[in-house]
């Protein structure tokens, strides 16, 4: 199936790892020009260079995407590097985890900045030229967390629900301009991320991460966690021509582990 991507401009933000790097390598496989956005260096300089030995064009720009201007900034340099973009990936990391009680303020702060202002603001700097020609494609990535909450990640579920509710919102009032909005719900899949969460919980729990990673996976019908390449499969539909008719979704990509009908 040709996507229709080839000459289009991907800007994934948290694109150097993880779920991001697995969106930013399936988007280049399809032909479009690739700009991943991210703290690290390093991190960032690796992925680009895997995705120019698969034969894809990447450019990279270190910005923490918690920061408003440092996101301005490093749209800036996407366009002047590739072009605008016609495809947004927003993403980052997860805020901490814990109950209402072991939170502070700043943890709230700093939760708001990493998840709802940093989509908000990438789509802002992102979308005036995306109307301007008539097509667009915005991705936000989530989590399971903003349909079912999770036991212990009240920031999460508290924050992500917002960007999905933001996503929703502005997928009305941009679709007569030929431009989506869509969210995908990552479900426990085999990240850093995850890694990270289930070895504070089994840390928390005094006990193994592989019991923590055991119980996760019999709550899965599918009884495994996912693997990158199997959410950014879908993403990358989702950006492309295909996908035209599909906007203002919440797409889980779970193996069941979602339990609503909806």
């Amino acid at each position: 199936m040709d996507l229709g991507l080839r000459g289009r401009v991907a800007l994934v933000a948290g694109g150097s790892k993880g779920l991001g790097l697995a969106i930013a390598e399936e988007l280049a496989a399809e032909g479009a020009s690739v700009a991943i956005v991210a703290r690290g260096r390093d991190a960032i300089d690796a992925a680009c260079e895997r995705i120019r030995r698969a034969g894809g064009r990447a450019h990279g720009v270190a910005a923490d995407v918690s920061d408003a201007q440092a996101i301005a900034r490093a749209v800036d340099d996407v366009r002047t590097a590739l072009g605008p973009a016609d495809i947004l990936v927003t993403n980052s990391g997860g805020p901490r985890s814990g109950t209402f009680d072991a939170l502070s303020a700043d943890d709230w702060d700093a939760a708001h900045r990493l998840l709802l202002t940093n989509a908000v603001t990438f789509t802002r700097t992102v979308l005036p030229e995306m109307r301007a020609r008539k097509w667009g494609r915005i991705l936000t990535i989530t989590s399971i967390a903003a349909k079912q909450p999770v036991d212990g990640l009240i920031l999460s579920n508290s924050l992500r629900a917002a960007v999905a509710g933001f996503a929703r919102t502005l997928a009305n009032e941009v679709a007569a301009d030929g431009v989506t909005v869509n969210n995908l719900l990552p479900g426990y899949t085999r990240t850093d991320r995850v890694v990270d969460l289930s070895t504070q919980m089994a840390s928390a729990e005094r006990t193994t991460i592989d019991a923590v990673v055991g119980r996760w996976e019999t709550q899965i019908p599918m009884r495994r966690l996912g693997e990158p390449r199997e959410f950014a499969a879908l993403a990358a539909f989702l950006a492309s021509e295909r996908a035209s008719y599909i906007t203002g979704q919440s797409i889980a990509v779970d193996g069941g582990w979602i339990r609503t009908v909806f």
